[in-house]
């Protein structure tokens, strides 16, 4: 399974981006959306879409977090990262903070962050992420791509 991850479009979809996703089982929006027009592109690529709300969201029909579960392996969604991991997953996935990260805490939960789709930021050049879990279960690659 190929899950296509991004966030912080902030009513920007750079040209030539989704041409580029079509292999892409399912996409996770990470937040800061802002104009779900934005999304209608993305919408037709007719995959599944699950998307949380970032701080400049303000649709109802957005939760603010995501649990979900795939090849055996627990995902946390949000915007905003927390400061700490919550118990029982196995990654944490934020936006937010415009840098694409990929750590692993002291409790051996991994945190995930794509970058920002729309931008380059704090020195980081505009990006997305691909997260990748094999059908054997034998774990999950996570890979930044530039936009």
């Amino acid at each position: 399974m190929r899950i296509l991850v991004i966030s912080d479009t902030h009513n920007v979809l750079p040209a030539g981006l989704v041409e580029r996703w079509t292999e892409a089982d399912e996409i996770w929006h990470l937040g800061d959306v802002c104009d779900p027009r934005t999304l209608v592109e993305i919408e037709l690529l007719k995959k599944p879409m699950t998307v949380v709300a970032g701080n400049c969201d303000a649709w109802p029909s957005w939760p603010l977090n995501r649990h979900l579960e795939r090849g055996g392996f627990k995902f946390h969604l949000e915007h905003i990262p927390r400061p700490m991991a919550l118990r029982g997953v196995d990654a944490m996935l934020h936006g937010h903070l415009h840098v694409p990260r990929d750590e692993v805490d002291l409790m051996g939960v991994r945190w995930l962050n794509p970058g920002c789709i729309s931008e380059a930021y704090r020195g980081a050049p505009a990006s997305f992420a691909w997260l990748t879990i094999p059908a054997d279960g034998s774990g999950f690659t996570w890979e930044i791509e530039l936009v």
